[in-house]
């Protein structure tokens, strides 16, 4: 049989525990013999902590399984079966940017949404195409699986930039309300099964089985009690419960991330409380990192904390294990993965990167047909589209002109104005990561 070469780029994140831990429990039908955790220099403690750690867990499984650490991703993607992306370019700190200076504006300030989720895509996108050149001259066998924020821009930017074909992009927010819908039905998640439409971040429930019968309807009532409805939600939202009337004539489940759209005042407001008390997500989410490494630094510690499901992003890593082993056994399960759209949501183009139900092949997602989508939230989805693509053409051209078109294009926006500067602040903020936009004082190209 044979064994697999894992190569995780960002391999300091505070989720890998998660990722190796997946690995461990699937060692029977995926035979991972090597795992390389890269990262920068700059993160090498953090780096070094998780990998001693990762390693009393390989060693506590009693399975054969190397553990590498490298600074040089070359010389890891070297023959790798599997490529993942973990990466934060200027990481919390960058983040904390992202959330405070569109704040100052009366813009939501949210890492993967309107301006932040713009900038981290100006950060980001560029880095993981340099990383995509090394896996196409290196392991261009590879599947590349990526769950760097904004994952559907960035996957996106894969197919339309890449030379790469074998990309999958990755988010938790399905498997998080698939989760949730399950406790909101007071039933084992394995009875429920989620049709899943839409955008990164974007994304609808569309139907929803238990046993096989549709249980839509029940969900959606659910889902507006003012109790039980708050079941719905990520760690890193402020949850809401809407208004009956409104979730019923929508006739699908938002995700949790459509409140700061549905319910942008109130969202806003939140946002505001903690910009003045000093206490944004991107600092909460410092205060837990730092905690689940001193935690992490605990030579007896040889399984994944419970406390690193207080991030945001908890389930990406498992999420990830699943996806890669339903690749290797060509399982033909359904998951809900970024890719092309191929047709599968009528009037996105072909090219255009989707969130949506696929089943999964040895050949990658093929995505379920959705069809077109409700009249209800078809508008919001071309809208964020439309602002994707040019997110995506900016920063690829670093072109400050589509920079200035896809910020006041999104619904976050409310002005032309507005949207010149903030964006003027964020590129002042954030230039030693954009070089491609030729900013003074940034990297020149």
């Amino acid at each position: 049989m044979k064994t697999l070469k894992i190569v995780t780029i960002g391999g300091g994140s505070s989720y890998t525990p998660e990722l190796i831990e997946g690995f461990i429990k699937r060692y029977d039908t995926l035979p991972v013999r090597e795992i390389w955790l890269v990262d920068v220099e700059e993160g090498r403690e953090k780096l070094e902590t998780i990998g001693a750690l990762a390693k009393r867990m390989v060693k506590k499984s009693g399975l054969p399984i190397d553990i590498h650490l490298s600074y040089d991703r070359r010389k890891a993607l070297y023959g790798a079966d599997f490529v993942t992306t973990q990466i934060r370019v200027g990481q919390l700190d960058a983040r904390a940017l992202d959330e405070q200076i569109p704040l100052r504006y009366g813009l939501l300030g949210q890492e993967t949404n309107g301006a932040g989720g713009m900038f981290k895509a100006f950060r980001t996108i560029p880095v993981i195409l340099d990383i995509a050149k090394d896996i196409s001259e290196l392991c261009p066998d590879a599947w590349f699986i990526n769950f760097s924020n904004p994952a559907g821009m960035v996957t996106e930017a894969c197919f339309r930039y890449s030379p790469l074909k074998k990309v999958i992009g990755l988010c938790n927010v399905p498997i998080h309300m698939e989760k949730d819908i399950a406790k909101l039905l007071n039933v084992d998640e394995n009875r429920v099964w989620v049709k899943f439409g839409g955008l990164n971040h974007m994304v609808y429930a569309l139907n929803v089985y238990l046993d096989g019968e549709d249980v839509t309807q029940k969900v959606l009532e659910l889902s507006t009690d003012p109790v039980k409805g708050m079941a719905i939600t990520m760690k890193n939202i402020m949850p809401v419960s809407y208004e009956r009337e409104f979730i019923k004539a929508l006739g699908v489940l938002p995700c949790p991330y459509h409140s700061y759209y549905y319910r942008k005042e109130e969202q806003l407001n939140e946002e505001l409380k903690q910009l003045k008390t000093g206490d944004v997500r991107a600092l909460q989410v410092q205060k837990i990192e730092k905690e689940l490494f001193e935690i992490y630094k605990d030579e007896s510690l040889d399984i994944k904390p419970p406390k690193l499901e207080q991030r945001g992003g908890a389930y990406y890593s498992d999420a990830a294990c699943s996806l890669i082993e339903s690749i290797y056994t060509d399982r033909k399960d359904i998951q809900t993965v970024d890719t092309r759209n191929n047709g599968a949501i009528t009037g996105i183009d072909s090219e255009s990167t989707v969130e949506v139900s696929s089943i999964i092949t040895k050949e990658g997602p093929i995505p379920l047909t959705i069809g077109q989508l409700p009249l209800s939230v078809n508008g919001l989805i071309q809208q964020i589209k439309s602002f994707e693509r040019i997110t995506i053409e900016a920063a690829v051209e670093g072109d400050m002109d589509k920079a200035l078109l896809a910020l006041t294009i999104n619904p976050l926006t409310p002005s032309d104005k507005v949207a010149k500067s903030v964006i003027r602040d964020l590129m002042e903020a954030h230039k030693k990561y954009l070089p491609q936009f030729n900013l003074p004082g940034g990297t020149s190209k």
